[in-house]
Parts: structure tokens; sequence; C-alpha cells
């Protein structure tokens, strides 16, 4: 009998704990749905802007790792996951075209997320020519509207 009700009790809780799970299952999905269903992205006023400080557009490196640094104009660093007006994070992209503008930014090795409210990294690329470009993203990692969007630059790594 003790068996029995031991087994009982572990079906009961099984049973109970399968709507927790759907509800579990529902989130993740929601979570995991576009963000082109999102009703506004976040205003940027108009003379903000985002740029490369180094290095220059045209610059021949003679090393594979160097340091980039970024720069904005009315317009403030915050950490991702911090909501505040007229604030967002850089992403850095490399060798790669601008993301969708009304999707979180990817986070891969093209598209490099500085959500810690970073000003400046190193990074590692082989030799040859590549094109390095900032897009601010918000508390999300979604461009701002207007995006704000540095010049694509090029650069030599020899």
């Amino acid at each position: 009998m003790p068996h029995r009700n031991w087994l009982l009790s572990i079906a009961l809780s099984a049973a109970a704990t399968l709507p927790l799970l759907a509800d579990a299952q529902a989130q993740v999905k929601e979570a995991a749905a576009p963000a082109a269903t999102r009703a506004t992205r976040t205003p940027a006023p108009a003379e903000a802007y985002v740029y490369i400080g180094w290095p220059n557009d045209g610059e021949t490196l003679h090393t594979r790792r160097f340091k980039v640094w970024f720069g904005t104009r009315n317009f403030g660093v915050a950490p991702a996951g911090v909501t505040k007006a007229n604030t967002g994070h850089h992403h850095l992209l490399i060798d790669t075209a601008l993301p969708p503008l009304d999707e979180p930014i990817p986070n891969d090795k093209n598209h490099l997320h500085f959500g810690a409210g970073q000003t400046e990294t190193y990074i590692e690329l082989p030799p040859g020519t590549h094109t390095l470009q900032l897009i601010m993203g918000d508390a999300d990692h979604v461009p701002h509207d207007p995006p704000l969007i540095s010049k694509k630059i090029t650069i030599h790594v020899q």
C-alpha cells in the first residue's frame, strides 16, 4: 500500500505541473516572437549621431588586434536593459550590412554588442579589407527611430 500512495502522489504532482509547463512554453514562445510585432521603436533626437573615433576610414593597420573607439553626440550611453530617454548602447557591425531596423540587432561575430555601455573595444581581424559601422540599440537592442548609424568605414589589416 505505501508503494501505491507514493506512485499516486508522483502522478498527481506531475499532473498538477502540466499547466505550469504549458504556461512556461507559452512565455518562451512569446519571448521568441519576432520583434516586428512591437508597436513603436524608441525615439531618438534628430540631431543625435554616432561615429567611430578610431580607426579612421581608409586606415591601414599593421596589427590584427586593435582598439576601436566609439562616440556619440547629443545622445547618451546606457547599458542594455536600461530604459532612459535619449540613451542606448553601441553595436559594432563588422563586414556586414545593416540589420532590419524593426528587430533586435543580432548578436554574432559580425554584430558585436556592447550592452554594458562600453565606448571602446579591442577586436582582432584577419589580414584583408574590412568594414566597420556602428548602430545604437535601445534597452532591448532594437535600433532607434530614427536609427543612429555611423558612417561605414573601410580599413585594411596587414
